[in-house]
C-alpha cells in the first residue's frame, strides 16, 4: 500500500541534512554552554551561531531572538510577558477567534487574572481585517496578538497594516508566526511586529524547539525562574542539538523556500482541481489566493470529517481533519465556526497540508481512491 503524508502542518518529516547536523551534539559535543571549560564553550559557540542564524532570516539583531522549547512557549513567553508587565498601564487585549489553542488558551488564563479580552472574527475566509482591528482598540488596549497565517485553513493575515496600526497607538503587536516561518519571507527590520513566534518542527527541523523575537526595549516578565540563560529571559540549559537543528533547518529555507513554495503550490491546485472533478459537493475553505502554498481545506458535504480521516488512513494517506472527536461527541473547528460556516461543513472538513517531498504520484493515488471513500460514506451518513 502506497504512504502518503498530507499532514505537514502539524509537523513535518528531519531533513536529512538537519539531523546529520545534530548528531555531533548528541555525541562528542556534549558540553553545557553555561560551562567555562573547552567543551562548554564549544558548544555556546555554536548556540550563538545558531542564533546569528535564525536571526539572520528574520533580518534582526541576534540579541533579539531567544531560544524556547517551541510555538506554544513563544506564545505564552509573549503574552503573558506583556500582559503582567504593563498592568498598570492596561488591561485589555485584542485577539482572533481563529487563533491558535497557545494563543487562545492563554488568553482565557488571563481572563481569569482580571484582564479583558477582546476575540475579533474574521471574514468568510478566515482573514482578521486591519480596520476591524483598529475599531476593537482602546486607551487600555496593551497589546494585540494576532497569527500570521492561520494553521487549519491557511489564509494570511494583513499583519503588515495590523502591525502599523498598533506602533502608530503605541501598542505591542505579537504575531503568532509558527506556520509562515520559513514559508513566508519575513523581514523583521521592515515589519512592524514587536514579538513573533516560531517553531522548528514545521521546517523539517525538530520538534521541541522554537524561538521568540523581542524586539529591543520591549520588557516582558519573566515567568519562569532559574539561570540566566537566554539573558534572564528564559531560564534553563539549552535544548543544544535542537535548537542546531532548528538552525539548520532555517538554512535550508533560505535557499529552497521559493522554488519549494511554486512546487507545491502546484501540487495543491492539481489536488485541489482533480478533487473537484470527480467529487461533487465540496467546499474550500480559507482565502482563495491569499494562502499558504500548501493548504487546502475542503469540506466535504455530507460526511462527518473524523470518518473520512480514518478510512483515508486505512488507505496510507494521512491528513487531518477540521474537527475534532472528543468522548464519542464531535465538535466543529473553533476556525470554521469562526468563519461563520454551517456545523454541518465544519463537521466535514479535511486539511491536506502539502510539503516539498510530496510527489505528483502522491495526488493521483489519492485522487483515485477518494471518491469510492465519499461515495461509501455519503451512504451511511446520518449528515446526508
Amino acid at each position: 500500500m502506497r504512504k502518503v503524508y498530507f499532514d505537514h502542518s502539524a509537523t513535518t518529516p528531519i531533513d536529512p541534512q538537519v539531523t546529520e547536523a545534530m548528531l555531533p551534539f548528541l555525541n562528542e559535543k556534549f558540553g553545557n554552554p553555561s560551562s567555562i571549560h573547552s567543551y562548554g564553550r564549544e558548544v555556546k559557540v555554536a548556540l550563538e551561531e545558531a542564533r546569528e542564524a535564525v536571526a539572520d532570516f528574520c533580518n534582526v539583531r541576534a540579541a533579539d531572538i531567544y531560544f524556547t522549547s517551541g510555538g506554544t512557549e513563544s506564545d505564552n513567553m509573549a503574552i503573558k510577558g506583556v500582559a503582567y508587565e504593563l498592568k498598570d498601564k492596561g488591561k485589555h487585549i485584542i485577539t482572533s477567534k481563529v487563533e491558535h489553542h497557545a494563543v487562545l488558551h492563554t488568553c482565557e488564563f488571563l481572563e481569569k487574572q482580571g484582564f479583558e479580552i477582546t476575540y475579533l472574527a474574521p471574514d468568510k475566509y478566515g482573514m482578521i481585517h486591519p480596520e476591524t482591528v483598529e475599531k476593537a482598540i482602546r486607551k487600555v488596549t496593551i497589546l494585540i496578538t494576532i497569527m500570521h497565517a492561520n494553521n487549519e485553513v491557511g489564509t494570511i493575515n494583513p499583519i503588515q497594516t495590523i502591525g502599523e496600526i498598533a506602533r502608530n497607538k503605541g501598542i505591542l503587536f505579537h504575531t503568532d508566526a509558527v506556520q509562515s516561518f520559513g514559508k513566508l519571507t519575513i523581514d523583521l527590520s521592515k515589519l512592524p511586529v514587536d514579538l513573533m513566534s516560531m517553531s522548528g518542527h514545521k521546517i523539517y527541523g525538530p520538534k521541541g524547539v522554537g524561538a521568540l523575537y523581542i524586539r529591543k526595549g520591549v520588557r516582558l516578565v519573566q515567568l519562569s525562574h532559574g539561570g540566566e540563560h537566554e539573558r534572564n529571559r528564559r531560564p534553563g540549559t539549552e535544548n543544544i542539538p535542537g535548537i542546531i537543528g532548528m538552525a539548520k533547518a532555517v538554512e535550508l529555507r533560505r535557499d529552497g523556500m521559493k522554488n519549494e513554495a511554486k512546487y507545491i503550490r502546484n501540487l495543491r491546485e492539481k489536488l485541489h482541481k482533480k478533487i473537484s472533478e470527480v467529487i461533487p459537493r465540496i467546499f474550500l475553505n480559507g482565502h482563495p489566493q491569499k494562502r499558504l502554498a500548501g493548504h487546502l481545506n475542503l469540506s466535504f458535504q455530507g460526511i462527518e470529517g473524523e470518518a473520512l480521516l480514518l478510512s483515508l488512513d486505512l488507505k496510507g494517506v494521512a491528513a487531518s481533519s477540521g474537527s475534532a472527536c472528543t468522548s464519542g461527541s464531535i465538535d466543529p473547528s473553533h476556525v470554521l465556526s469562526g468563519m461563520g460556516i454551517k456545523p454541518e461543513l465544519t463537521q466535514s472538513s479535511i486539511r491536506f497540508t502539502l510539503g516539498k517531498d510530496n510527489t505528483e504520484e502522491d495526488i493521483d493515488y489519492t485522487v483515485s481512491i477518494l471518491p469510492d471513500i465519499v461515495q461509501r460514506l455519503r451512504s451511511m451518513s446520518a449528515l446526508e
